[in-house]
C-alpha cells in the first residue's frame, strides 16, 4: 500500500476505486445450476452439496433444537458480551419502529399503517470466520418489526460453533438449519422437505450467496447484493495514523477482497498512515488476507489537494463504512450523503458499529449507498396508505377525478365517481 494523489488517478485506477463489483458474473451460471438442484431435489441436494462444498456430512438439517442448548457452551463472559450486543442493537431498531397515522387533510382523512411481512430468512456466514454478530444483526430487526417466523441458514460443520447459536438464539429466531452458501439461499427461497419457504432472504455472504440471491429475487423479496467489506477513513491533519491504519486493517481481515480506504489533504498524515499500517500488519491471525486486501486495486491512501477533493471523493465512493477523523467532523458529515454507517471522532473505530453500538452492520456495498440504506426494521415493513372521504369530500374532488380520468382514456374510473352523485 502506498500513497496515490487523487488528481494524478488514471481512468483505470479510478474505476478500481469508485466501481467496486461483488464479483458474481463468473459464477452465475454454476449458482445457478445449485439453485436449480436444490429446487428439483430439496434436501437431498442440500445434503450432497454440503458434503462437496463444506466437507460435511449433514444428517439433521433442522438445528434449532441445538440452538437452544447452546448457550451451556459458551463461556459465560462471551456470552454477557453477546447479550449486551443483542441488548443494544434491539434498542436502537426498536426506536426505529414506526407508528400508524390518519390525519385530516382539509375534508379527506388519509394515514398510513405498517405490518410485518410474514416470514424472513436470515443468512448467517460462516467459512472462514464465526460471525454471531451478523446474527444479531440479521435476527433482531425481524424480531423486532413482529416477523412472525424468522429462519435462520448458518454454513454446516461437524461441530456447529455454539458462539454462533447462542447468539442466534438470544436474537430471537424461530428455525435454524445447517446449510451454507447458495444453496442456503435456494432453500429458503423455495422450501424443502425440511426448510419452509420465506417470504424475503436477508444477510450477508461471500459471492455465491450474493449471486443466489440475484437468482432468486424474481421469486422472493432480498434486501439487497451485498459485496466484499469495505471502509473509507476521510481524515484531516489533526488524524492519528495509527486509528486511520487500524480501521483500515480491521476491514482488510475480512476478505483479501476487501476496498479499505482513506483519503486526506495531510501528506504527512497520508505517509503517517501507510507507515503505521505496515508496523500494525506484523503477527496478526490473519496477516495473510491483509497483505492481499491492503495490496487490492481498491485500496490505498489517498492524498487529495484539499478537504474539499476529500469530500468529493467520499461522496463519489458512497462508502459501506464511513470514519471521519478530522477537527470538524460534523462539518464534513453535513457534506457527505451517501454512506451505510458513519463513524464519527477518533473514538468510533467501525467494530464499535460491527458488534455492540446498536447499529446494524449489514450494509450495501460497491457504492449501493447512494440509493440504499442498511438492514432495519423497514426491511422487515410492508406500508399501506388509508383513505376516507365523506360525499361532500368527494364532491369537492368529483371533477378533478374525472377530467384526469378522461384525459387518460379510463372511462369507467370518471364512471365510479359521477354514479355516486347520480339520483
Amino acid at each position: 500500500m502506498n500513497v496515490r494523489r487523487v488528481v494524478d488517478l488514471d481512468d483505470a485506477e479510478r474505476e478500481a476505486l469508485l466501481d467496486r463489483d461483488a464479483g458474481v458474473a463468473a459464477i452465475e451460471g454454476d449458482v445457478r445450476g445449485i439453485v436449480d438442484r436444490v429446487r428439483e431435489e430439496g434436501d437431498a441436494a442440500l445434503r450432497e452439496f454440503a458434503r462437496e462444498f463444506d466437507g460435511v456430512h449433514v444428517e439433521a438439517i433442522d438445528v434449532t433444537d441445538r440452538a437452544r442448548e447452546a448457550a451451556g457452551d459458551v463461556e459465560e463472559g462471551t456470552l454477557a458480551a453477546i447479550r449486551e450486543a443483542a441488548d443494544n442493537v434491539r434498542a436502537f431498531h426498536e426506536r426505529q419502529m414506526p407508528e400508524d397515522w390518519r390525519e385530516s387533510f382539509g375534508d379527506r382523512e388519509l394515514g398510513r399503517r405498517f405490518r410485518p411481512i410474514e416470514s424472513a430468512g436470515v443468512y448467517v456466514p460462516g467459512g472462514t470466520a464465526a460471525y454471531p454478530s451478523s446474527a444479531l444483526m440479521g435476527v433482531i430487526p425481524a424480531v423486532v418489526a413482529g416477523v412472525e417466523d424468522v429462519a435462520v441458514a448458518t454454513p454446516p460443520a461437524e461441530e456447529l460453533n455454539p458462539v454462533t447459536l447462542a447468539a442466534i438464539e438470544e436474537a430471537g429466531a424461530d428455525r435454524v438449519y445447517a446449510m451454507g452458501g447458495a444453496q442456503a439461499v435456494a432453500a429458503l427461497a423455495y422450501g424443502t422437505g425440511t426448510v419452509d419457504p420465506v417470504a424475503k432472504v436477508v444477510g450477508p455472504g461471500n459471492r455465491w450467496v450474493t449471486a443466489a440471491k440475484a437468482a432468486v429475487r424474481g421469486d422472493v423479496a432480498i434486501d439487497f447484493l451485498a459485496g466484499p467489506s469495505e471502509v473509507l477513513v476521510v481524515a484531516d491533519g489533526t488524524a492519528d495514523a495509527r486509528y486511520v491504519a487500524a480501521d483500515l486493517l480491521a476491514q482488510a481481515e475480512h476478505d483479501p477482497n476487501a476496498s479499505v480506504v482513506a483519503v486526506t489533504d495531510d501528506a504527512s498524515l497520508a505517509a503517517g498512515v501507510v507507515e503505521a499500517a505496515e508496523r500494525q500488519i506484523d503477527g496478526r491471525e490473519r496477516e495473510t488476507i491483509i497483505r492481499e486486501a491492503l495490496a487490492g486495486r481498491a485500496s490505498g491512501v489517498l492524498l487529495a489537494d484539499s478537504m474539499d477533493g476529500a469530500i468529493e471523493f467520499a461522496e463519489a465512493y458512497a462508502a459501506e463504512h464511513l470514519s471521519i477523523q478530522a477537527d470538524d467532523e460534523e462539518a464534513i458529515l453535513e457534506r457527505i450523503d451517501s454512506a451505510g454507517s458513519v463513524f464519527l471522532g477518533p473514538y468510533t473505530p467501525v467494530a464499535a458499529g460491527d458488534y455492540a453500538s446498536g447499529t446494524n452492520h449489514v450494509l450495501p456495498t460497491g457504492g449501493g449507498a447512494k440509493v440504499a440504506g442498511g438492514l432495519s426494521v423497514d426491511t422487515f415493513l410492508r406500508a399501506s396508505t388509508v383513505q376516507r372521504l365523506d360525499r361532500d369530500a368527494l364532491g369537492g374532488l368529483r371533477e378533478t377525478i374525472t377530467t384526469l380520468a378522461e384525459a387518460e382514456g379510463l372511462e369507467a374510473h370518471a364512471k365510479s365517481v359521477e354514479r355516486r352523485f347520480e339520483e
